[in-house]
């Protein structure tokens, strides 16, 4: 519902209050609506004749907030205890879950933006029995009560993924099928890239994926994966990059291809606002450079979710140090690993980069 200086007193003594486009759902700065914190515009009026419509448009990214940690397993995964899928509420139309540590141990994150005509499912985690992993039932739930709140009969619903090749993002996807209102972007590269009307151009040109107000942008990424793609939201300024770039260890399957990518990306945020890179998953600890190994089920010294644009540049810059090498490079927020294992470790720690031991979990 977009609001207007003639009943919005939020927008008092704002010099665009004559269009109460700077704050189309209410400033943040003041205290009755403070940054985090649900906006209220849908449950006003709370007996309406229409749905509600947000105004998407905004003058920065939209306010918001993610939990400082994640629930992060347990030493006997069998007697963990909480929810197998965490959800964390960012704004009134942005969700990000992420699947318990304890049900798989990569720990997936998928991310679901609502907008004035529809919803987005970005990445559907790494177990697809719904007993274990219950996404659909947790998505359909958010979905539901926001189309109450809303008074919307219906939200159709897309399901996209950063890869349809990456078990750890595509598992979940079994869940969706046969849902009512439902579009899933096909899993086979070339169904994909004609989905997003890339077929002709990949990897260069982009896709759009329309929710009514609030358009999100496909971008092209393979390096990690054939077919990996990045979105961007413009609403809350995101790139939701995948495996990509995430704060983690990024096997590189294609160095040429990785590289294109991460410049892509980096000329693609000097052109567009970007507040934070989201990817796939977490595996850095909070000291730097070091992470977590491969099935640790118990993780209470991660590193945040979110990473800062120039991390990308940073990206790019020791992609190029490891092109045509086998070998891995350690960096404070990731770790690359170009032609060998995800097991590989290396004896020589980069200059630069703090040598912290974490503490012990026990």
């Amino acid at each position: 519902m977009a609001q207007n200086s003639a009943y919005n007193p939020a927008l008092s003594g704002n010099p665009q209050s004559a269009t109460g486009r700077a704050y189309p759902n209410g400033n943040p700065d003041l205290g009755y609506n403070p940054s985090g914190v649900r906006n209220t515009d849908s449950a006003v009026p709370l007996h309406r004749d229409k749905p509600v419509l947000h105004d998407y448009a905004s003058d920065g990214p939209a306010p918001g907030a993610l939990g400082f940690r994640w629930t992060y397993g347990s030493n006997v995964a069998a007697k963990n205890r909480d929810p197998r899928v965490q959800v964390v509420q960012y704004n009134e139309d942005t969700f990000v879950l992420r699947q318990n540590v304890c049900v798989h141990w990569e720990a997936p994150f998928t991310y679901l933006l609502f907008g004035n005509k529809g919803a987005l499912l970005i990445d559907t985690g790494a177990t697809a029995a719904a007993n274990h992993y219950p996404l659909r039932e947790t998505v359909d739930a958010i979905i539901a009560r926001l189309a109450k709140a809303r008074g919307r009969s219906k939200v159709p619903l897309t399901v996209a993924l950063t890869s349809g090749e990456d078990i750890a993002q595509n598992q979940g996807l079994v869940q969706f099928a046969g849902r009512e209102d439902t579009t899933i972007v096909p899993k086979p590269l070339e169904a994909m890239k004609h989905f997003y009307g890339v077929g002709g151009t990949w990897p260069s040109g982009s896709g759009k994926i329309d929710l009514g107000d609030r358009v999100i942008e496909v971008i092209p990424t393979p390096g990690t994966h054939r077919d990996g793609v990045t979105f961007y939201d413009p609403y809350c300024d995101f790139l939701f990059t995948g495996d990509l770039l995430f704060p983690g260890k990024i096997n590189i399957g294609n160095d040429r291809d990785f590289i294109a990518s991460l410049e892509r990306l980096q000329a693609f945020a000097a052109n567009r606002p970007v507040k934070w890179v989201l990817g796939g998953h977490v595996e850095m600890m909070f000291v730097p450079g070091k992470y977590y190994p491969r099935f640790a089920t118990y993780k209470p010294y991660e590193r945040v979710l979110e990473m800062t644009p120039d991390l990308i540049g940073e990206a790019l810059k020791y992609a190029q140090e490891v092109q045509g090498k086998d070998m891995m490079l350690i960096r404070p927020d990731f770790a690359l690993f170009n032609g060998v294992s995800p097991d590989q470790r290396t004896q020589v720690w980069p200059e630069g980069v703090p040598n912290i031991n974490p503490p012990r979990p026990f």
